[in-house]
Parts: C-alpha cells; sequence; structure tokens
C-alpha cells in the first residue's frame, strides 16, 4: 500500500453551508500528518469524514484500502480517533474506560501500558467527574490508542494543557509514529504542526490551500528573514545601506531590519560601527505562522 489515506474531491455541505470543497490530499505509512487551518476552516469535517462519522455529499475516501462509509466495523478495528468533543460518564473510572475500550477490538494494546505513558497512574482510580482538563485529554487520547490501531486521528489533543504537558504529549506522539503507527494531528498551534508534522495540509473556507513539509512550505513564501532590536530611540536610516537590507521598519519601541544573506552579522557590525549596542538583537526566520497567515489572512473570525 502506497498511501495508508487517500482523500480526493471530498465535498460536505449543511444546507446552504459548504464545510469543505474539493479536499483532495494523501498521507504515507508511519508519518505524521497535520491537518491545519483557522476555527471553522473544515478540519474537524474532513477528519470525521476519514473516520466514517460524517457521509460526505461527494468524492471518495479510502483509509487502509477501506471505505469507511461501507466498511466501518472493519475499519474501526484498526482505526484510533480522538474527537475534539468528547464525554464519558462522570462516574467511570479511568481503568473502567480503558477496559471498556479494549473490549471493543479483537486485538487489542495494554491498557495498564497506556496508564502509565500517559502520566495516569495516579488517577487510575479516579471518575471521569474529577478530572482536570489536561488528565481528561490524556485519557481521551489514550482511549484513542487502547485498539494498537494502525492510523490514529488527533483531534486538537493538547488543548488544555499546560506548557510541560503539552512538549511531554508531543515526545509520546513522535513515540507512537515510531512505533509505526501514523497519525494524523489536526492543530490550530503553529508551534505543534511545525515541531511534529512530517507533511501538513492547511485549510481555509473549507478548501486545502497548501500543502507540503513546513521547510518547503517557508521557503515558498518567499519572505524574508528580519534582525529586530530595541531601538530607544536611536537614528537608525544608516542601515538601509547595509550589504544585503531591504527595509528598515519600527514596531513599538523596536527596530525591524528585512533583508537576505548573513544579515544579523552584517546588522550587529553596523549598529556597532555606530557605537549602539543593543542588549536584545536577535534573528528572527519565517515560520509557518507567517506562511498561514499569508494564507488565511490576519483578520479574526468568529
Amino acid at each position: 500500500m502506497d498511501n495508508v489515506i487517500e482523500v480526493s474531491g471530498l465535498r460536505k455541505t449543511y444546507g446552504s453551508l459548504v464545510a469543505i470543497d474539493d479536499v483532495s490530499f494523501s498521507v504515507r505509512p508511519g508519518e505524521i500528518f497535520g491537518i491545519l487551518g483557522p476555527n471553522g476552516a473544515g478540519k474537524t469535517t474532513t477528519v470525521e469524514s476519514l473516520a466514517g462519522l460524517r457521509r460526505p455529499d461527494a468524492g471518495v475516501v479510502r483509509v487502509l484500502g477501506l471505505d469507511p462509509e461501507l466498511d466501518g466495523r472493519r475499519l474501526r478495528q484498526r482505526l484510533g480517533v480522538q474527537l475534539q468533543q468528547a464525554a464519558l460518564p462522570e462516574r467511570l473510572k479511568v481503568w473502567e474506560a480503558l477496559e471498556l475500550f479494549a473490549s471493543f477490538y479483537e486485538a487489542p494494546g495494554d491498557w495498564r501500558r497506556l496508564v502509565e505513558q500517559w502520566d495516569l497512574t495516579e488517577k487510575r482510580n479516579a471518575s471521569f467527574a474529577s478530572l482536570s482538563g489536561g488528565q481528561r485529554q490524556r485519557l481521551f487520547i489514550a482511549l484513542a490508542l487502547v485498539g494498537d490501531p494502525e492510523v490514529v486521528i488527533l483531534d486538537e489533543l493538547t488543548s488544555g494543557l499546560d506548557p510541560q504537558a503539552r512538549r511531554a504529549t508531543w515526545e509520546l506522539v513522535r513515540a507512537v509514529r515510531d512505533s509505526g503507527t501514523t497519525v494524523v494531528l489536526v492543530t490550530h498551534f503553529m508551534d505543534e504542526a511545525e515541531r511534529l508534522c512530517d507533511r501538513l495540509a492547511i485549510i481555509d473556507e473549507g478548501r486545502i490551500v497548501a500543502q507540503g513539509s513546513s521547510r518547503d512550505l517557508i521557503a515558498g513564501l518567499g519572505v524574508e528573514p528580519r534582525v529586530r532590536f530595541t531601538a530607544n530611540g536611536s537614528a537608525l536610516g544608516f542601515l538601509e545601506a547595509v550589504a544585503g537590507v531591504s527595509r528598515v521598519m519600527r514596531e513599538g519601541g523596536e527596530a525591524v531590519v528585512h533583508g537576505r544573506g548573513p544579515i544579523l552579522a552584517r546588522v550587529a557590525s553596523a549598529l556597532a560601527e555606530h557605537e549602539i549596542d543593543p542588549f536584545d538583537l536577535r534573528a528572527e526566520q519565517p515560520s509557518l505562522e507567517d506562511v498561514f497567515l499569508a494564507l488565511t489572512g490576519k483578520q479574526i473570525r468568529d
């Protein structure tokens, strides 16, 4: 099998609302494939179609060679899903939930190992109602993995987690990928997508507007590197004559110098010649966030 997921011409509408339109992409075995987009862009509708939870109006979906609509029973034995919106009975204990979900599979993994792996050991006997938001999130991820799936869909997996827990979760997701499981990661966090995903698709207003690795997407944007430092009211017109500098801007109390080549070294040298010694001189490379904003716009949406 060349690809574990093949999507072609996917379309889903709700009355006059077009949720996704002509969405096409493929996912290779053993990769972390990201689906990135603003709120309401169509990310969840897309992955729910992959899992057989939504019936698309048009298009073809194949997951592990199976049609999620026609072969849903067989697919669910090989696919794990952690959805953005999920809940369990309040009195259900952590170990009971994992044991229950394990019983749904013909060949489940060891749920006890998942309790340790996802830092739920101390909450093993706790009820779902007593769990914090982060603990609930980790439980849902463990439930998605309890069937030892070949492909797992993780929808906004780090929402509600603190920074330490987010970084720890990233390492665990990499471990899931390294064990041979293909991961489809839905997120709106730029750093998460850039750090974790081998390739990604950016969805905006129901359509895919870009696909590829973070590095390729950033390179294709053509945004210049920047040097930023606190200006403190200094006259900086001389920086415009520095080799490679294309423009010098001010943003609040900071100067932002755009250019190409070894721009940081050249700007630092010019500043030293003019006896300006900023303590916070730093280079900023274009990021996935720059790509995202260029493709989806900067306007806040409801």
